[in-house]
Formats: structure tokens, sequence, C-alpha cells
């Protein structure tokens, strides 16, 4: 009877497989490229005001709040038709490889988030962040294909939600830079910082190996259309639907923060440094409670599956933008309100990391990073449309408020598309 007892202990609590070196440490190099992604993502959602105010009498154009808002969102845009077109990396990935071609990812979003510093008008400021775009949207991809194949089964589920949780580590690195950098020394020397992650790629490229699963792969090369075969299709359709709802949340959610914090802010008599530091602090908040949320994320689509899961965070979101952009946003002491709601709008904009574990479930080896980066751009393309709709929006109503608070309407299509979102819970990565 007590060798039973201790035989079901055994199985209910079983150990994790060990991760090897080689696992550890091909890891923490992309885990600190999606770190740097993450900077380099949010550095013109920070310095968007200081940017804006100086390039566009540069550039014929009135450094107006209306001007300033609407601008900002087309150059949100046209970063997000570069991660769109970022769908390129997913078949070169699937032809040479994993690492090589995250290299040249991290190099790419490198070097143009530093030459953006040297921008003399919008126009130039534009092209600049259009290709930073292209490179920081292969991260995700290729980044959570080489972690689902890399590490062991009964771990890559977990692994899914931390290296998720890089990207928003970048966001709070990024805010602790615009506190001490940003506010002494400009936006410019902001962009100056985004070249670092070029030392990343080279060691990505030098040290880490190939995932196992990927180099083994033999066989004819398949087109990147299969993942539109009857067996792919819907998983497809649903899945890029989904990350383009997801997106429209995180640049409502995430990219207006600091816009908001800092008319707030304004609008309570603070100066302008006193402002950045608290659209900084804000960020770090941000940031902070979606590491939170990325580590809840697969706990929670382990137990209720990943439909239920990221329909809870869809349904968060959606309550908490309408909450601080079209309640909050407008109260005439609405700053420490709105800094408290960061923590939800942060939370629930953790839900990315389910896409991490769910996206790779969906698709064999010899399509997996093409797939994901599709699904991916995709979405991308509609978050794009989605900012170019709110430009004129903003321009319109005068304020970013009740346009970004309509966004959480399209969290309310996506909880109506997960039913037909197809379901991987409690199955293996497939070969």
């Amino acid at each position: 009877m007590s060798k039973a007892l201790s035989a079901s202990a055994i199985r209910v609590t079983p150990s994790k497989t060990p991760l090897s070196r080689e696992q550890i440490r091909g890891f923490w190099a992309v885990y600190l490229g999606w770190v740097l992604d993450g900077v380099d993502s949010v550095i013109f959602a920070l310095v968007l005001i200081p940017a804006l105010t100086e390039l566009l009498p540069r550039s014929g154009l009135e450094p107006s709040v209306a001007n300033i808002a609407m601008y900002g969102s087309i150059m949100f845009g046209l970063f997000l038709v570069g991660w769109g077109l970022s769908f390129i990396w997913g078949p070169l990935a699937d032809r040479f490889g994993r690492v090589k071609v995250l290299a040249a990812s991290i190099l790419v979003y490198s070097l143009f988030t530093g030459a953006a510093a040297f921008s003399d008008n919008i126009w130039q400021l534009a092209i600049f962040r259009l290709i930073a775009g292209i490179g920081v949207g292969g991260e995700w991809a290729l980044a959570g294909t080489y972690v689902a194949e890399s590490w062991p089964e009964d771990r890559r589920k977990m692994g899914a939600g931390y290296l998720q949780t890089g990207y928003y580590l970048g966001f709070f690195i990024a805010a602790l830079l615009n506190y001490t950098v940003g506010a002494t020394y400009g936006w410019r020397v902001m962009f100056l910082c985004g070249l670092f992650p070029a030392v990343v790629a080279i060691y990505t490229a030098l040290k880490v190996k190939e995932p196992q699963r990927h180099a083994v792969t033999t066989g004819p090369r398949t087109p990147w259309w299969e993942i539109f075969a009857p067996a792919f299709r819907r998983r497809t359709l649903t899945s890029s639907a989904l990350v383009g709802v997801a997106i429209v949340g995180l640049w409502a959610g995430s990219v207006y923060e600091a816009t908001a914090v800092v008319t707030l802010a304004t609008r309570a008599g603070i100066d302008h440094v006193g402002a950045v530091h608290l659209a900084s602090i804000g960020a770090a908040v941000l940031s902070l409670s979606t590491i939170l949320g990325c580590l809840v994320a697969p706990w929670l689509a382990e137990r209720v599956g990943r439909r239920k899961a990221l329909g809870l965070y869809f349904i968060g979101m959606a309550a908490a933008i309408v909450f601080a952009f079209g309640w909050v946003f407008y109260l005439d002491d609405g700053l420490h309100l709105f800094m408290v709601s960061l923590v939800f709008l942060g939370f629930f904009g953790g839900n990315f990391a389910i896409f991490s574990l769910w996206l790779p479930e969906q698709y064999p080896t010899r399509i997996r990073a093409t797939a994901f980066a599709f699904n991916a751009s995709v979405g991308r393309f509609i978050g794009a449309g989605v900012n170019f709709l709110l430009a004129a929006a903003i321009h319109w109503y005068g304020s970013i408020g009740a346009p970004i608070a309509w966004t959480a309407a399209a969290f309310v299509l996506g909880v109506l598309i997960l039913p037909f979102a197809v379901e991987t819970r409690d199955q293996t990565l497939p070969q």
C-alpha cells in the first residue's frame, strides 16, 4: 500500500527535464535579443512628443498637439507595416536555419533604430522606423520558434512565458533610459542607445547552435503557401486574426501610455521634465505588470486551455482600455488613477505569451517559422490599419482618449473568433 502511494506521488510531481548548457546559452541569447527588441520598439513612444516637436517644423508642419498626435499615429502605423513585412524572415529561417536569420533580424532593427537619431525631418524618421520595424518584427517569430524547438517538451510551455517577459523587460529598460538619458540628453541619444543589439546579433551568430529538431529536418523544401493547405487553413486564418486583435491592444495600451501621461501631467501643471519622468515611471509600471501577465499566461493556458485563457485576457484588456482612455483620461485629476490603470493594461497585455506557446504547437517543423511569421505579420498589418484610422480619428476628435477607447471593440471581436481557433492543450509539439 505504501509503495503504491509512493509511486502515485512520484507520478503526480515528476521532475522536469534538466536543460543542457547549450539550451541555456541559446535561451539567454535570444532572450536578450527579445529584451532589446522591446527597448527599440518602445523608444519612439517615449520620445514621440520631443522628437516630433523638433522635426515637424523642419518638415513644414506646425507642431500642434493635434499634428503631433496624428503624425505620431502615422509613424506607429508605418512601424507596424514594417513589422508586417517581416514575414520574409519566416521562410528564410525554415530554409537557412533559425539562428543565422535571427541574428540578421536583430542587426537590421539595431542599425536602423540608431539611424533614426540622425533624422532631419519626419520623412527620414518614417523611413528609418519602417525598416527598423522589419527587423523588430522578425524577432518574435524566430525567437519563439527557437525556444519551442530547442527546449524539452515538459519545459517549452513555460519557456514561452519566460521568453515573452523579455520584450516587456525591454519596456522597463527603455523607461529607465528615458528617465535618465532621454530627460537629460534628448531623444536623439535615446535612438543611439538602440545600436547596442548589434553586439547581441554578432554573439548569436557565432555562439548559438541550431535547434536539433530543425537541424535534422530532411526532405524537399515546402512552399510558404502550404500554411493555407486544408490541414492548416483554419488555424492560419484564426491565428492571424487573433494576433491582429492583440496587436491593436498592444499599441493602444502601450505606445500611447507616454503621450497620455505627459498630457495628464501637463494638465495638472507639472513641468516638461517632471512629465517625462512620470511617463517613464508609467512605462515601468506597465512593463512590470505585463511581465507578471506573461508568467501567469502559460500556467492559465495549461489549466483552462489556450482559447479560454486568451479569452480572459482579451476581456480584461477591453475593460482596462475603456476604463483608462474612455473615462480616466478625461478626469480633471485623472493622473494618479491613470497610473493605477496601467497595472491592468500591462497585466492583460501579457496575452502575447499565449501566442508564443500556442502558434508553434499548430504547425510541423518544416513550416513552423514561416507560419509563426505570417500569422504575426498579418496581425501587424491589421494593427497598422487601425493606427492609420486612429490618426484620422485623433485629428478629427482632437484627443487620443475616445479614439483609443474604441479599440476595445477589437477584443470583443477576438472573443467571437476564439471558438473557431484550434485548441492544442495537452498536445506535444508536432515534428
